[in-house]
């Protein structure tokens, strides 16, 4: 292999490497909104529930 062929594989490998590290930041991004959404949704319907202390705890005895 001669060198311009080195080069530009080492290009497009941290080219390829730096895309990667872009796509995983979204979903991590995207994954967190969707937790924050998923906490405000619970929070909501308990707030809205009629017996907000039912379901809340478990009794379990052996």
């Amino acid at each position: 292999m001669d060198i311009a062929a080195v080069s530009m594989a080492l290009a497009q490998a941290s080219q390829l490497s730096q895309v990667g590290t872009a796509v995983l930041s979204r979903a991590m991004e995207s994954s967190e909104a969707l937790g924050q959404g998923l906490v405000e949704m619970m929070d909501s319907a308990m707030e809205l529930s009629v017996n907000p202390g039912v379901g809340a705890n478990i009794d379990i005895r052996i």
